[in-house]
């Protein structure tokens, strides 16, 4: 099926084919007719399955075939990074004469420079909810002329710490108005919490919920609490990874193994909310661009890093959230690329190990490897060396999944 055939125009459709995408994705070929008639929707699907361009390309069509005044669109992203992706996709996705001016609302950047393109006429702005907060308390935002609001990363954005700030929001959109809901991973509760937002909406799920990326491959090595690092530089060291992103669990646990990698002659930087906005964006653009091989992240970076290179995840902490954990290995095996996986996990991690199986319905390998005091269990596979994961190229046909959509 072509994007025509869903309901894009000839334009868009172009649009789409000069980025060297044709076939729809699963996700999109679902959302993308559903949100062209107007009605609520939410859309559940593995990460890097092109879910940014399966709302974006609707919703600028939409704005094309009727000029109005005000801000028509609202989109709502959990941290700085993805808010950005979102902007540059808009970007690279809207046809270049006509285009609805977009303004993104985001912290760590002067407010002066964003009320400026707040007066200057947003038709589109993309926010993380506490910046979109202080320019509604300054009063220089009026949703009057609202028609969408998006929420990415539903699931983040409709819990408890995100919650107080979202209903602030919500209190001061139209009623009328047509709300969608993306994510990953999304829970009956919050399920429940997010119809409360909407009216009658329609579900689509092109995949089990929690479930983790097709094409990356899980592993998990047991090891003793105290041999963690040295477990971490042997296979960084042994092994010859192309670009790995590192989840540690808290912002000084980032700094001190990015310091300890930095001292063992790693290409390494870090990514977490105690670095400056240009600090952060300074390490994401020098991972992308290949200068950093290791970036060492908190799961601020889960839900925004869409980099398709990335060959592997390593958890160095698990995640206390299941569902972060299915963000975090989304960011390998994106854009038909195969990814791998690796959880480093000490024994008092065994039980969220295993929560994370609970909710993904698979089972990870354990591999033992000897001298870092592993603990066997249940899951323990044949001990193995490390390998890394065989380049066998992409799989399937090419489909949308811009590089920076999400």
């Amino acid at each position: 099926m072509s994007f025509t055939q869903l309901g894009l125009n000839d334009t868009l459709a172009r649009v789409c084919e000069s980025l060297g995408y044709t076939i729809p994705t699963p996700i999109q070929k679902e959302s993308i007719p559903i949100i062209l008639k107007g009605v609520d929707l939410i859309g559940c699907a593995e990460t890097g399955t092109g879910k940014t361009a399966a709302f974006l390309l609707p919703i600028i069509q939409r704005m094309s075939e009727k000029a109005r005044p005000g801000v028509r669109v609202l989109v709502l992203a959990p941290t700085r990074e993805l808010a950005t992706q979102i902007e540059a996709s808009y970007r690279s996705l809207a046809p270049k004469k006509n285009v609805a001016r977009c303004a993104t609302l985001i912290g760590g950047t002067g407010l002066s420079r964003q009320t400026d393109a707040l007066r200057r006429g947003a038709s589109i702005i993309v926010a993380t909810p506490g910046r979109l907060l202080d320019h509604m308390e300054r009063g220089a935002i009026s949703f009057a002329y609202l028609e969408t609001l998006v929420l990415d990363e539903a699931d983040r954005m409709l819990d408890m710490g995100f919650w107080p700030a979202i209903r602030r929001v919500l209190a001061a959109l139209p009623a009328e108005r047509q709300t969608l809901f993306f994510s990953a991973t999304m829970s009956p509760a919050i399920e429940k919490l997010a119809r409360t937002t909407m009216r009658k909406p329609e579900l689509v799920e092109v995949n089990q919920r929690g479930r983790a990326a097709e094409l990356v491959e899980q592993m998990a090595y047991p090891v003793a609490t105290e041999s963690k690092t040295a477990l971490l530089l042997d296979l960084l060291e042994r092994e010859r990874f192309e670009r790995v992103l590192v989840f540690t669990r808290t912002r000084r646990g980032a700094e001190r193994l990015s310091h300890i990698l930095e001292a063992r002659e790693h290409k390494v930087n870090r990514i977490h909310a105690d670095r400056t906005q240009p600090q952060r964006e300074a390490a994401l653009r020098g991972f992308k661009d290949g200068i950093t091989r290791v970036l060492v992240a908190t799961d601020i970076a889960a839900r925004g890093i869409d980099v398709d290179s990335v060959s592997h995840v390593i958890n160095y902490d698990v995640p206390q959230a299941p569902e972060d954990y299915v963000h975090r290995i989304g960011r390998t095996g994106r854009a038909g690329n195969l990814g791998r996986a690796i959880t480093l996990v000490t024994p008092v991690e065994e039980l969220s190990m295993r929560a994370i199986e609970r909710l993904t319905g698979q089972a990870v390998e354990r591999v033992l490897l000897p001298g870092f005091g592993g603990v066997k269990s249940s899951a323990q596979t044949a001990v193995k060396p490390f390998a890394t994961l065989k380049n066998r190229g992409s799989v399937g046909r090419r489909s949308f999944s811009p590089r920076r959509a999400r």
